[in-house]
């Protein structure tokens, strides 16, 4: 199974794809680079440049996004002058200095979640997990002791989330039941140990038949492991760091993933490094959430 490049984006840190099914179009960000990029299906792209690094999107509805970056929360507006306007909409107090948010999504009621990390990729656990609430102009950490936290998802039915740590000392993802109702993630367990498999777990989806995919960066596979933790399949794309996948397309039935170009070093062998790319999964994906703001 062949992956299709679907742009040579070269992107520093490409993240957070988001198929967008009313422009049918792709959406994704390049963390450091504070960049917004749009790929429609008539191959047309094009990029907004924001003024804070941003980690992770979510739709908004009535052409705006909800954008978390470095300091917090924004409502977020593509402007025909090429730059991304930020509305703040909630911010977060760091455990320290040096930090940004990280991977996130909606649930499926559309409550948006997202991670903080260090920015050096230390090792001590000061990333933590948010939700945000839009009446609440300072949010309160839901989950914290994070390395890395990363590859976010939700069942088909939202009652149960998943989320990693990429963190080389943790490499592990984990369920929580999770409650529709009040947006509450517990009981939290091991879902896989991915120091049992190639890679280390970065962004993630879910679809129809409730697999998890995930990007097993530094091995160059997206992997899918069914609901009970057993890995079902791995699909090759040619570059070392996968960073997330999304589903989408006409019939959301393409698997869309974004990439890392690392910097100052040999890149002979995998020239499209933070490029984005097309796989066929087999298997048909969910549509993203609204995100309520």
């Amino acid at each position: 199974m062949t992956a299709e490049l679907l742009v040579d984006a070269r992107n520093a840190t490409g993240e957070s794809p988001v198929w967008h099914p009313e422009e049918n179009a792709l959406y994704w960000v390049d963390i450091p680079a504070g960049r917004l990029h749009r790929w429609q299906a008539d191959g047309q792209t094009r990029t907004w440049q924001g003024e804070e690094m941003l980690g992770c999107i979510a739709l908004a509805g009535d052409g705006k996004w909800l954008g978390a970056r470095e300091h917090g929360i924004c409502l977020l507006t593509p402007g025909d002058d090429g730059r991304l306007h930020a509305e703040p909409a909630a911010a977060v107090e760091h455990a320290r200095e040096q930090m940004r948010f990280n991977d996130g999504r909606c649930d499926r009621q559309g409550r948006f979640w997202a991670g903080t990390l260090q920015t050096n990729l230390g090792g001590e656990p000061t990333g933590a997990l948010y939700r945000f609430e839009p009446h609440l102009e300072v949010l309160p950490a839901r989950l914290d002791g994070f390395k890395v936290p990363n590859g976010m998802a939700f069942s088909p039915d939202g009652r149960t989330m998943y989320l990693s740590d990429s963190h080389p000392s943790v490499q592990t993802i984990w369920a929580y039941d999770y409650d529709i109702d009040t947006g509450t993630p517990h009981n939290r367990r091991v879902f896989v140990d991915m120091n049992q498999h190639p890679g280390r777990p970065d962004g993630a989806a879910v679809d129809v038949e409730g697999c998890y995919w995930i990007c097993a960066i530094d091995a160059g596979l997206v992997l899918r492991f069914t609901p009970d933790g057993r890995l079902d399949r791995a699909l090759e794309v040619p570059v070392k760091k996968p960073t997330m996948c999304a589903f989408g397309g006409a019939r959301m039935d393409t698997l869309f993933v974004t990439s890392i170009r690392p910097q100052g070093v040999d890149l002979s062998d995998q020239p499209l490094a933070g490029g984005v790319f097309a796989l066929d999964p087999g298997v048909t994906g969910i549509a993203e959430v609204v995100a309520r703001v």
